[in-house]
């Protein structure tokens, strides 16, 4: 905690010399785009929080841990290096690995399947150029979901770059990105290649991926998108550990036991193929009447030798959005609509072996599973004067699915989740100049993903029900003259029927519905402008600060004879506290110091283990070298500056106490990107 006492003095010495300049030039506006739906954020009744360029280029070349981690109510965890999932309020319950829970779009095109689960770690972080998380249940706009949603954006401008970098334990990354406008189409080509051999045994990750877009604007009215891409990610998991092994040797993969082989025995990893197509059109029909359709396929092939098994899954995705937008801006007031649908079709066939040291052995189980998901939404926007800001929403959700066994026996079923109706409320009230306040009210849902209904015990669970819940928040935006920026947010979420993550003896996982969580929070956000201190020496300076800080709690919940009412959500710290300092030094030298406080984490229902405390300092050093028409940008980045033994995403629930998967200690990356 020494460190903590000594970063907090350091902030308030910051923020006081900050609010003594007389700096010149406004905070930028920023604008949302909430998938075409535009708005001011200072305007937005969404809790939603943008991550710029300025919070991007805080990650190493694999992973958006850190960006992510730097907003108030996001958390974005690695088991493993390649392997990561998201947390939005609380949202990890049910994340072995991949994201849940969690709705995620690329540009136009949908990330996550029909069931709801995404392949976040196919993505390369350099390929994005801005994010929007979206906290709590959007259904009026994005459908069932009770975590949050997230857009990724790539370039929107003319770009040329290339990025070469290494690192500790074997780390190397190279891509190369172009955008640009070439008469009326605006393309993109982006291509990446990472490999690292990791800080444990057993946990090697190579990554290659291919973007390709290409935006035809082929008239005044009309925009044509296309979208292509390719990603091959090959990653090891070397499992959890339990505390007495942790200490052993941090840096060791799960050990055989007398009936269980070890990670490295069984040459557990998963191999991940996937490509993703898809075409987008909008059409503005009027001045105010404008249409959109999206249609999109994907192909995924999956496998998984783990300790117990070896998985093949090929999984083939389709996908459909369109609405039609009506706008009308009168003197005082302004109206718009939204009418649209989107819907998916997720088939898999999952194949089942026995894993004889990482080679497929004796058939066990095929599988398969077909997902049919969908809603119809409609949304009204109703503004009067530059005072109030209104966005009521509703959609009918529906989700099914088809499971059939085929072999070693036949059998076969089809389960129908209830329709859903998710009505969202949200005003927003400016009192003055940069100053508002808003309110908001929301229903979430989320089915069972189609892993969780076949996990990895080869299982079928047709009793696992959705998790639902309302939503009620409250917020202030204020902006502070020409120089600091806060936002607050309160919100207390219901949800029944929580979908939480159990293990066996043989480290796989299933799923049960817990009962009633209580979701309660504060998130708050400080940022300031990029202030000219007119020194020499210590040229400008920035800072952000923000911070979580929740009481969630089981309400009804048993298991078995066990009564877990009232104790701590598994796996959700009750504050986390991030800073991140931008300091430029002679005009040039670029320095980014950020830290990420994390609490201790209940590890199991029964809080009777949890992690401890932990606070992580990662450094950031740039140097812009200018030659004729190009720029170098070279950096270092330490990870980890204070050599803290810690982990960043745990087994929750895990048997035999296997709760841990130890981070590297102190490591860095040098690398340089090449504008040209």
């Amino acid at each position: 905690m020494t460190k903590l006492y000594f970063l907090l003095p350091m902030f308030s010495a910051s923020l006081f010399l900050a609010q003594q300049k007389d700096s010149v030039g406004l905070i930028s506006e920023v604008r949302i785009d909430a998938y075409k739906k535009p708005t001011a954020f200072i305007s937005s009744t969404k809790s939603v929080s943008v991550v710029s360029q300025n919070l991007l280029i805080q990650n190493p070349p694999e992973r958006m841990l850190e960006s992510i981690n730097q907003v108030a109510g996001a958390r974005m965890e690695e088991r493993s290096p390649g392997s990561y999932r998201i947390s939005l309020r609380g949202s990890t319950l049910r994340s072995p690995f991949g994201v849940r829970n969690v709705k995620v779009y690329l540009d136009d095109f949908i990330l996550s399947d029909a069931s709801g689960n995404t392949y976040f770690n196919v993505i390369s972080p350099g390929l994005i150029d801005r994010m929007e998380i979206y906290k709590g249940p959007e259904g009026g706009d994005y459908g069932a979901a009770t975590g949050g949603t997230v857009l990724l954006k790539t370039k929107r401008s003319d770009q040329i770059s290339a990025n070469l970098s290494a690192g500790s334990y074997g780390t190397f990354n190279e891509s190369f990105d172009l955008s640009k406008q070439l008469g009326k189409h605006f393309v993109e080509v982006f291509q990446n290649y990472y490999q690292t051999d990791s800080y444990r045994k057993q946990a090697k990750v190579q990554r290659k991926q291919v973007f390709l877009k290409d935006h035809f604007k082929y008239s005044e009215k009309g925009l044509l998108k296309a979208m292509l891409m390719y990603s091959d990610l090959d990653y090891q998991t070397p499992g959890g550990l339990t505390l007495e092994q942790m200490y052993a040797d941090r840096r060791q993969a799960r050990p055989a036991t007398k009936t269980i082989p070890g990670a490295k025995e069984q040459d557990a990893g998963i191999r991940n193929k996937m490509i993703l197509a898809g075409l987008s059109h909008e059409f503005n029909i009027t001045p105010e009447f404008f249409h959109f359709v999206m249609v999109q396929g994907s192909y995924v092939d999956f496998e998984n030798p783990f300790i117990t098994n070896f998985e093949n899954r090929f999984e083939k995705n389709f996908a459909l959005r369109t609405h039609f937008n009506y706008e009308k801006n009168g003197n005082s007031v302004s109206l718009a609509y939204r009418l649209g649908f989107e819907g998916g079709i997720n088939d898999i066939l999952v194949k089942n072996y026995d894993n004889i040291r990482g080679i497929k052995g004796n058939i066990q189980n095929f599988d398969r599973l077909k997902n049919t998901s969908g809603f119809y939404f409609l949304s009204q926007k109703l503004n009067i004067g530059e005072r109030l800001f209104t966005d009521i929403s509703v959609s009918l959700n529906s989700t099914a699915y088809d499971w059939q066994r085929q072999y070693p026996r036949e059998e076969n079923g089809k389960v129908w989740f209830k329709n859903q109706w998710l009505p969202n409320f949200g005003a927003v009230y400016i009192i003055g100049k940069g100053f508002s306040i808003r309110g908001k009210i929301g229903k979430g849902n989320s089915a069972p993903t189609n892993e969780e209904i076949r996990s990895s015990t080869q299982q079928f669970n047709a009793d696992l029900k959705p998790e639902f819940g309302w939503n009620k928040e409250a917020g202030i935006r204020k902006q502070f003259g020409n120089s600091i920026f806060l936002e607050g947010s309160y919100f207390d979420f219901r949800m029944k029927d929580a979908i939480v993550r159990r293990q066996n003896d043989a480290g796989q996982e299933y799923f049960v519905n817990s009962g009633e969580t209580v979701q309660k929070g504060i998130e708050v956000l400080i940022e300031s402008k990029n202030f000219d201190l007119k020194n020499n020496v210590l040229s400008r300076f920035k800072f952000r600060f923000s911070g979580s800080f929740y009481d969630f709690k089981f309400k009804d919940y048993r298991q078995n004879e066990n009564d877990f009412s009232g104790n701590d959500l598994t796996g959700v710290p009750k504050t986390t506290i991030n800073s991140l300092l931008n300091l430029t030094f002679f005009r040039k030298l670029l320095v980014d110091y950020s830290h990420f406080y994390t609490s201790k984490i209940p590890l199991n229902d029964a809080n009777s283990v949890s992690s401890d405390a932990c606070l992580i300092g990662n450094v950031r050093f740039g140097l812009p070298v200018d030659l004729d028409k190009t720029r170098l940008n070279l950096f270092l980045q330490i990870q980890n500056l204070y050599n803290e033994e810690y982990v960043l995403g745990f087994d929750i629930n895990a048997f035999g106490n296997r709760y841990y998967n130890p981070a590297a200690k102190r490591n860095f990356v040098f690398g340089v990107k090449v504008d040209f």
